[in-house]
């Protein structure tokens, strides 16, 4: 077993008390004078923009996990399987008894396979949703009351500081759900970059990707028949209101999904249904009747071009798991040089 001193890094600010035995909560998510910041860039811009990690507030965490419920969306239940399929193969890899990393913990479906396979000392899910996150990590307690696990409520999609000191050797990080394609190719080859600096030389990352496949598969999933996928898209004007006092009307936008095959993405969108004008922080921004805000985009991959983009950030692959039907894929890949 590592002697890692599970202790505050540099810049996070101290970890707070109470909830499950074996939690411990660090809490570097960014402030509101962060997010005012960001949003009043994204919609000031042409086209207007804001990015999808606005989603996951409570509520927009809750409706991703009915997301992943849904018919229509496959990606959850593929990578399930192939984790159930392929978990020991996986552990093998990545070494066991050691400490791991997870990128945008999300709900713990999936984690809890990868726990049960490699039983790591120390595990330190990392995610922007506060209160999901904290909730997450005291029904993990339940389940591993032996393992030590160091929630960390952070932005991963710039650098930060995990919450450990000493030797990092043998660390291990876990990103799974496609998340990867929500990044523009130049930002998803800096983030991986920032993960092999944090796993270091040997260090090991599995990480889910969403496989190209037929326009109708994909546009379906980003538009379900229920209209879950739309609410969650909405849900970010109503964080918006009720953190930075906009006024959205909530009725007066749709949610849009499309599958751009020259950029190989399926693109996210909410459309103003007609022209109005819209006050967020106190400026005032102006939308035309048709005009939208890119709220995601989510990049599909080959295999063969996602070694490519991963190998541009020190990684050199070990070992591929897909489905039988090449819908979703899980890669192993060891840093090489970072």
């Amino acid at each position: 077993m590592m002697n890692i001193a599970a202790t505050l890094a540099t810049g996070s600010r101290p970890p707070r008390s109470g909830g499950a035995p074996g939690v411990r909560f660090f809490d570097a998510h960014p402030t509101p004078d962060d997010l005012r910041a960001e949003v009043l860039a994204g919609l000031a811009g042409s086209p207007k923009r804001l990015s999808p990690k606005l989603f996951y507030d409570a509520r927009g965490s809750q409706l991703f996990d009915a997301i992943t419920e849904l018919p229509e969306y496959y990606p959850t239940r593929t990578e399930i399987g192939i984790l159930c399929d392929h978990g020991e193969e996986m552990a093998d890899l990545l070494g066991r008894g050691r400490v791991l990393l997870e990128l945008g913990s999300g709900s713990s479906l999936k984690i809890r396979i990868l726990l049960a396979a490699l039983e790591p000392e120390i595990y330190i899910p990392i995610d922007i949703s506060r209160e999901h996150l904290r909730a997450s990590a005291e029904s993990l307690a339940e389940h591993f009351p032996a393992l030590a696990i160091h929630a960390t409520c952070a932005d991963y999609s710039v650098p930060f500081e995990l919450p450990i000191e000493g030797d990092r050797e043998g660390l291990a990080a876990f990103f799974p759900g496609s998340s990867i394609g929500n990044f523009e190719p130049e930002a998803a080859r800096a983030l991986l970059l920032r993960v092999a600096a944090l796993v270091g030389i040997g260090g090991r990352l599995l990480i889910g990707v969403d496989l190209r496949k037929e326009r109708a598969v994909l546009e379906a999933a980003y538009d379900d028949a229920q209209g879950v996928t739309a609410a969650f898209n909405r849900n970010l004007l109503e964080r918006l209101n009720r953190e930075l006092d906009a006024d959205f009307d909530l009725e007066a936008f749709v949610h849009r999904a499309r599958y751009d095959d020259v950029q190989g993405r399926v693109e996210m969108h909410l459309e103003s249904l007609r022209e109005q004008t819209v006050t967020v922080a106190g400026q005032r921004f102006v939308f035309a009747a048709g005009e939208t805000i890119h709220t995601e985009n989510s990049y599909k991959y080959d295999i063969a071009g996602f070694h490519q983009l991963a190998a541009g950030a020190g990684f050199v692959p070990e070992r591929v798991w897909t489905d039988p039907h090449r819908l979703f894929s899980v890669h192993c890949l060891r840093v090489e040089a970072c």
